[in-house]
């Protein structure tokens, strides 16, 4: 039995091309020790196959969310469509992903028009939030000081300087490493990972995307946190167990998670 438990605090599985071996990468994930997953959510539709798989998988949680590159996928129900999810099923540990995206597009009054609504139903149900925040966190401070409750969470995927990192920091949010922590030429995350207190990281594959060194290039999924974990052990100087059970722990501190 391992003496370390990892979660997966950041995948999209319901992607399709999971749908061939999906069993296959349940097994691997639960061969290397991964106890917990928290699946991110993109746009409404996908909703009803990410409670599917809640079903099928009892170690899954899961959030629901609007991605800030899918601004067109916004109706006048869709927070209802969330807040109706959240109260009826208590997977629902989470809002998200949302956030700002000013790398792939530029409509930034649109994205924070988004953004709003889904940060106040996080504090109304006092739910945490799963941040993505790229080539924004000047505009994503911004917002965050002018909020009467800046609500509890993750920014996740982290990609930013560790100035900018301690500003979230100061905000109480905790930072979630992918598995571009592993990249040789990823300096500035690796800075990040080093600085990270020990009670404020998370680990996370945000697969299918991002496969770490040494599955880089190919399809990402829950059980190559690991070498997220490792990598952050050899960055910080502490055993790989220390790592993971310190990430775990915070992730369930955060979601809830069992």
């Amino acid at each position: 039995m391992n003496s370390y438990s990892l979660i997966d605090s950041h995948c999209h599985i319901v992607f399709e091309n999971f749908e061939g071996d999906i069993d296959e990468v349940a097994s691997r994930w639960r061969a290397v020790g991964v106890k917990s997953l928290l699946h991110a959510c993109v746009e409404p539709s996908e909703i009803p196959a990410i409670r599917a798989l809640a079903d099928r998988f009892p170690e899954l949680r899961y959030a629901v969310g609007l991605h800030p590159l899918d601004t067109e996928h916004w109706k006048a129900n869709t927070i209802d469509i969330f807040r109706e999810a959240a109260i009826n099923d208590p997977r629902i540990v989470a809002i998200g992903e949302l956030g700002l995206d000013l790398f792939k597009d530029s409509n930034l009054d649109q994205q924070l028009s988004v953004l709003r609504p889904q940060i106040d139903l996080a504090n109304d149900l006092d739910l945490p939030v799963i941040i993505h925040c790229r080539d924004a966190a000047n505009e994503m401070l911004d917002f965050f000081s002018e909020l009467d409750k800046c609500p509890n969470g993750v920014m996740h995927c982290w990609g930013g300087t560790p100035e900018e990192m301690q500003n979230f920091l100061d905000l109480g949010f905790y930072i979630s490493f992918s598995g571009t922590v592993t990249f040789a030429k990823a300096t500035q995350i690796h800075d990040c990972a080093r600085e990270v207190p020990d009670d404020r990281f998370l680990v996370e594959t945000d697969c299918p995307f991002l496969s770490p060194v040494p599955h880089r290039g190919k399809r990402n999924e829950p059980a190559n946190v690991e070498f997220v974990a490792k990598k952050i052990s050899e960055i910080k100087n502490q055993s790989f167990c220390s790592v993971a059970n310190n990430s775990s722990a915070n992730a369930r501190r955060l979601f809830g998670l069992p």
